[in-house]
């Protein structure tokens, strides 16, 4: 079983996932559901978050977890993913990659004989989503109707929140400037599923404030990834700023709406100081939960 995106999720999985998680929020220590299991942690580029979490949540679960970092590892460079992947599953009972492409954890998934979970690609972040999905819920955000709305650029983040606010029913508006719209295959997908199940609905809009009114939960992120070696600061600073999450959009949201960053954040530009140290802002809370979320993946992975 692989986690590449959320899209071949069932609700009941994804709501069992946050179940889990919450229980290990509650139940840190004492778990020894990875005994004498080792996962393989690939890293090709830098990470605070991610790599704490995966790596705590192995060891926390019973667990041993490898480190490999860009440069100590071959990996499509001197030999072919496909190699590595056949390699590794000889040593490691799970893959865990935050990896600059996608088709790099397909050609993993693919080649490899063991299960590969997406810790970040260009095109999705779900492992942070699941983590964003448990701070909703225990900040009394009930999913099914749910308005959940993000700014800035349609990136990995906004492409898998697409797809959970599709799986649970929520109305999801993505804000973003023209010609940076999320992806179009993640788009689809959700449509697919929103018809699927006949709840929740997906918009896009490039008006921030008209996208903020009534809103349960802002959300955004860096205008600039780490993979986005094309975009000009000049041509962001122009175009963006009126999607920053500030004082004035959080006012159009309702008076109990939460506010999420995935993190590293650009303070003064995606989002204000007075915001993401508000008493509204729960970016830090959201931040901890990848630990208790990253758990519940791995449990979900080593049971199916």
């Amino acid at each position: 079983m692989d986690l590449l995106t959320l899209w071949n999720l069932e609700r009941e999985e994804v709501l069992k996932i946050i179940e889990d998680a919450e229980y290990f929020k509650k139940n840190r220590y004492g778990h020894e559901i990875l005994k004498n299991k080792s996962i393989a942690l690939i890293f090709e580029s830098p990470s605070t978050r991610t790599r704490m979490s995966f790596d705590l949540a192995v060891n926390e679960l019973g667990g041993h977890s490898l480190m490999m970092n860009e440069g100590e590892i071959h990996l499509g460079k001197k030999e072919s993913i496909a190699d590595t992947a056949r390699v590794m599953g000889r040593f490691v009972d799970a893959i865990v990659a935050r990896v600059k492409n996608h088709k790099t954890l397909e050609d993993l998934a693919e080649y490899g004989s063991v299960p590969v979970i997406n810790a970040l690609c260009d095109l999705a972040h779900p492992c942070q989503i699941l983590a964003d999905l448990l701070t909703m819920k225990e900040n009394g955000k009930n999913f099914k109707g749910l308005k959940l709305v993000y700014f800035g650029d349609g990136n990995n983040v906004s492409n898998s929140l697409m797809i959970a606010g599709a799986i649970l029913g929520m109305d999801v508006v993505i804000a973003t400037p023209r010609s940076y719209e999320p992806n179009g295959l993640f788009v689809k997908k959700a449509l697919e599923i929103i018809a699927k199940y006949g709840e929740g609905s997906l918009t896009l809009t490039d008006d921030p404030e008209i996208a903020a009114k009534d809103a349960d939960v802002l959300y955004t992120d860096v205008w600039i990834s780490m993979s986005d070696k094309n975009k000009q600061m000049d041509e962001i600073l122009k175009i963006f700023p009126k999607f920053q999450i500030n004082d004035e959009i959080l006012s159009k949201a309702k008076k109990d709406a939460i506010v999420l960053h995935c993190l590293p954040a650009n303070r003064g530009l995606e989002i204000t100081d007075e915001v993401i140290d508000g008493k509204q802002s729960k970016v830090f809370d959201q931040a901890e939960n990848r630990l208790h979320a990253q758990k519940a993946v791995l449990k979900y992975i080593f049971e199916h």
